[in-house]
């Protein structure tokens, strides 16, 4: 029986003699079973605290690693992967970080500012933001706007002042999972609206500066929705698919001025997009099977490990590109 830690996956905690019935308990307090675990058998267990969204402390996670460990917290001996922060990779950069109350907007202005951003995180909820000058320090500078108001865009870029070196669009929505003959204009321009139009306008208030400055690095969030058809509904699809086109016209255009622009296409990702409260029985129907072939999730954590590579130096000879951030779904 091997030594149970917060990073132990939550696969080895279900099999686990003394942490299966601990969990479980979780789960039954909650309302749910098992099941609901079952794609999330390799993440950390710590991995649930984020998921949860701020529903479960990590107070919950220790006092269940006590529990199997005689009282005691042990160090964590695992080998899988773990963040490894890049001292000053990014100091002295000003990076704008959309959809960064929660998820992977969250992750990535993390990650950002621990490695020495300025970050302007940006979010259209104000309480998933007011807690972050707090949690990640007084380099992040927190602003509440609806990228669909040229108001709010302004005051972004306002927030940011006149050197602009990183735009990470990350916020997004999903849709109900409707097919073409089903989607409804509302929702069609809702998703289109944040997932396209938004990252448009953003990526387009920022381009002065960039241009002024000779150089700049912006990173679209797409979806494995991206490359594929069988991943969502028709508006989420069209809109991912839009978003590498505006990707690559943007990097034909502006990489002459040194000015890189890439996008990462997440595949199965432990976080909370926001989903459409009834989706479509016909498009979840032809839909589920493929979904259930994704290799397994991964963190917020990890996708923002992508982004922050293409955001940085090191990514220096790559524009143009869509890097599928996907556990290898996109070779199936």
């Amino acid at each position: 029986m091997s030594l149970l830690t917060a990073t132990s996956t939550i696969g080895a905690w279900l099999d686990d003699p003394a942490g299966g019935p601990l969990v479980r308990g979780l789960l039954a307090a909650s309302g749910a079973d098992e099941s609901v675990l079952a794609p999330l058998r390799g993440l950390p267990l710590l991995s649930l605290v984020d998921m949860s969204q701020g529903a479960m402390p990590r107070s919950i996670v220790d006092d269940m690693v006590r529990q199997v460990n005689g009282g005691e917290i042990p160090e964590a001996t695992e080998s899988g992967w773990q963040e490894r922060i890049t001292d000053g990779r990014f100091s002295g950069r000003n990076v704008i970080v959309t959809g960064a109350g929660s998820g992977i907007g969250k992750a990535v202005a993390s990650r950002l500012a621990r490695e020495g951003a300025r970050v302007v995180a940006v979010d259209i909820a104000a309480d998933r933001l007011a807690a972050l000058p707090q949690e990640l320090g007084p380099d992040v500078v927190t602003v509440t706007a609806d990228l669909s108001k040229p108001d709010d865009i302004a005051a972004i870029i306002a927030a940011a002042g006149e050197r602009i070196d990183g735009l990470a669009n990350v916020a997004g929505i999903n849709d109900d999972t409707s097919p073409l003959h089903e989607v409804t204009d509302q929702m069609w321009s809702r998703v289109l609206g944040v997932n396209l139009d938004g990252v448009m306008r953003l990526t387009r208030a920022v381009l002065p500066a960039m241009l002024a400055a000779g150089g700049g690095s912006i990173v679209n969030i797409a979806s494995e929705a991206a490359l594929r058809g069988n991943a969502s509904g028709v508006a989420y699809t069209v809109s991912k698919h839009a978003v590498v086109g505006l990707t690559r016209s943007a990097a034909f255009m502006y990489g002459p001025k040194g000015i890189r622009i890439n996008a990462v296409a997440p595949g199965g990702v432990a976080t909370g997009i926001p989903m459409a409260a009834e989706p479509s029985a016909y498009g979840t129907d032809r839909v589920t099977p493929f979904i259930a072939l994704i290799p397994g999730l991964a963190t917020a954590a990890q996708l923002a490990a992508s982004v922050t590579f293409l955001l940085s130096d090191d990514g220096v000879n790559i524009n143009g590109a869509v890097l599928p951030s996907d556990g290898g779904w996109s070779v199936q």
